[in-house]
């Protein structure tokens, strides 16, 4: 235990009592706990002071647990362990496309969750990504899902910020059109490239661009897109 004590580990759960016991039980073993009882307290939380570890359950108020996930992997590598009620494999299988890195049912024993986050926090983490893009024009914060332009704030539909936030997210790198259609419409519409072009009309309109000299989303012709703070 002695390799992973101090390690900062972020409980997200909407109950008090296990928020509680886990703060306790962490504590006892030398870990920092941090506590938020819904989602977007959560992500604010890792954005603003970070975490070797986080521990997700899945029934949040405000936001389900698999959106958090989602919303977290576009900016951090930080380890993701769910908590959940329900043991069902679909949601086992959902969680961890997501992004999680384990999966623990409750209710659950306090020594095997505690081994789970020690084989987790062992891991050397990939660098972490800044979840806050400023160019001096646009500025996008992953985490708390603003977006400002000129300093202006810009009000981005659910699609459009899901778009942005997985360019952002492969900043620099080309998203296929395949990939970018089964993430934002689903499998069965990887085929009708025409959303995906009305898409980022629209969304290049929101963040000021001209199609023919993009700032930010580079189209590469018949093979999908790239988000760059460079022209």
């Amino acid at each position: 235990m002695a390799d992973t004590a101090g390690a900062r580990i972020l409980v997200i759960d909407d109950e008090a009592q296990i928020r509680r016991f886990l703060a306790i039980s962490l504590r006892s073993q030398g870990y920092d706990v941090a506590e938020a009882a819904s989602g977007r307290d959560g992500l604010e939380a890792l954005a603003t002071r970070g975490a070797d570890l986080v521990v997700l359950y899945m029934g949040l108020p405000d936001m389900d647990g698999l959106e958090v996930l989602r919303d977290l992997r576009a900016w951090s590598s930080v380890p993701v362990v769910v908590l959940s009620v329900r043991a069902a494999e679909d949601l086992k299988v959902a969680a961890l496309d997501a992004g999680a890195n384990d999966y623990v049912t409750k209710p659950f024993g306090v020594q095997e969750l505690a081994a789970r986050l020690r084989a987790l926090l062992r891991l050397k983490p990939e660098a972490e990504r800044s979840p806050v893009f400023d160019d001096g024009r646009l500025w996008v914060d992953l985490a708390l899902r603003q977006v400002k332009l000129a300093g202006e704030p810009v009000a981005l539909s659910r699609k459009e910020w899901a778009l942005l936030a997985l360019l952002m997210q492969h900043a620099g790198r080309v998203v296929t059109q395949p990939q970018l259609l089964r993430e934002l419409w689903g499998p069965t519409h990887v085929e009708d490239t025409h959303y995906l072009r009305i898409l980022v009309a629209k969304l290049r309109a929101k963040l000021g661009e001209n199609a023919a000299a993009p700032r930010y989303l580079h189209t590469e012709p018949g093979v999908g897109l790239r988000f760059s703070g460079q022209p």
